[in-house]
């Protein structure tokens, strides 16, 4: 029987905010969307009083304004680092890992059956803590779909201590469990498929496990028919120790106020362009195209519009200068006059290894040496040097009215002891 273990960092985004400022502690925390928009993290007090995830941020802004709760802007450049720090430590406790999302990642624990998982599960919470200061989940299971379900009852249930291996239950036990959690907190399942597998009586976990795992197939998918077989305890899903590329890289976000020039639009766009490129960049990736687009706010009485256009590449390329000149290019096609623009974005397509393209050999060298010093210093310097249509003021950038510093990974932004 294979020992999968499921390691979440609860409620992450507030959890990285209450590390360097203990104050938070034991008080009702949100942290916002982009632009502040809507709660996207809540600790547990927040929850207990009925702030649902996804609540626009307006709707809650008069509990905010009497101080009864917290609300924070999500600070990415922190949650990353933070993400990165505990990944590194995780991997330290297991050679066989999956690094599933942000907060989240699988270790393959198998080969440690002398030990007691429980025990080394607290382990690894403990370590976490110490190290990071952020609280985890351990949920062990057989499969990665019973790991999550470890790790929901673990979390859901204080007398785990943060730790549930179902591979120590007897069936009953088990079954149990499953009987009292709804069908929707599977892994996959979520409030999409729910309303569908209620219509035919499966309400539970339980009933999702005895399902026909054929007929599921039949009435759903084969992903489906494999969480039912996980469900059993048959592995239908290894563990990825690799982390695969994406094949597109897209940035949007909405503007922090309505933008009617071309300019603010030429701004953001290179920006976001830069963004995509540094990121395609770290993966050693190369676009062959890019898409564009911008659009007025769906919920505008006042005349909308909304377009984008794909631009194809002579040759695919990493360099950022290239894909700004191109997606100001498509940029140009699109813009209308007239209209107050709430969002763009863009979005690198068709993604391949840079180590297999061939190209102009001078060109490319000039481009890669251009692109590494860019990066070297932007690394060094945070992103000090940059395209002149990125612009200085940027007027148009999206609110972040409460966000917190970088502690992390700015040395201007410290914490100082005084």
């Amino acid at each position: 029987m294979k020992s999968i273990a499921l390691i979440d960092v609860n409620n992450f985004y507030v959890s990285c905010e209450r590390v360097f400022n203990p104050k938070l502690e034991d008080k009702p925390v949100v942290v916002l969307s982009n632009n502040d928009g809507c709660a996207i993290s809540r600790s547990n007090e927040a929850k207990a009083l009925g702030i649902k995830m996804g609540i626009p941020f307006f709707k809650i802004r008069d509990i905010v304004d009497k101080g009864e709760v917290t609300a924070l802007s999500s600070n990415y450049t922190l949650y990353l680092d933070m993400s990165h720090r505990v990944m590194s430590l995780l991997s330290k406790f297991s050679p066989d890992q999956e690094v599933y999302s942000v907060d989240e990642s699988f270790l393959d624990l198998t080969a440690f059956k002398s030990k007691d998982l429980i025990k080394y599960g607290q382990q690894i919470k403990s370590k976490i803590k110490q190290w990071t200061g952020l609280p985890i989940s351990v949920g062990i299971g057989s499969t990665k779909t019973l790991s999550k379900l470890a790790n929901h009852i673990a979390k859901k249930n204080p007398s785990f201590k943060g730790v549930c291996n179902l591979n120590v239950m007897d069936q009953d036990t088990l079954d149990t469990w499953m009987s009292h959690i709804a069908v929707n907190e599977v892994w996959g399942v979520g409030r999409s498929l729910a309303p569908k597998l209620n219509q035919l009586g499966i309400m539970s976990v339980l009933d999702l496990k005895e399902a026909d795992p054929e007929y599921i197939r039949q009435q759903f998918s084969i992903v489906l028919e494999k969480t039912v077989r996980e469900l059993n305890g048959v592995m239908c899903m290894e563990l990825k120790d690799v982390e695969e590329p994406n094949k597109e890289i897209m940035v949007s976000r909405s503007f922090g106020k309505r933008v009617d020039d071309k300019q603010s639009l030429i701004e953001a766009v290179t920006s976001y362009t830069t963004r995509a490129a540094e990121r395609m960049r770290k993966q050693e990736s190369v676009a062959s195209s890019i898409y564009v687009y911008i659009r007025t706010s769906p919920h505008n009485d006042e005349r909308q519009y909304a377009n984008g256009v794909n631009i194809p590449l002579f040759q695919p390329s990493d360099d950022t200068m290239v894909l700004t000149n191109a997606a100001l290019l498509g940029l140009d096609y699109i813009f209308r006059e007239g209209f107050d623009y709430q969002k763009a974005g863009v979005t690198l397509c068709h993604l391949t290894s840079k180590h297999k393209m061939q190209g102009n050999l001078f060109n490319d060298t000039i481009s890669h040496s251009r692109m590494k010093v860019m990066d070297t210093i932007n690394q060094r310097w945070k992103g000090k040097l940059k395209l002149g249509s990125e612009g200085v003021t940027k007027e148009w950038e999206m609110r972040s009215q409460f966000k917190s510093r970088n502690y992390t990974t700015n040395w201007d932004q410290l914490i100082i002891a005084r």
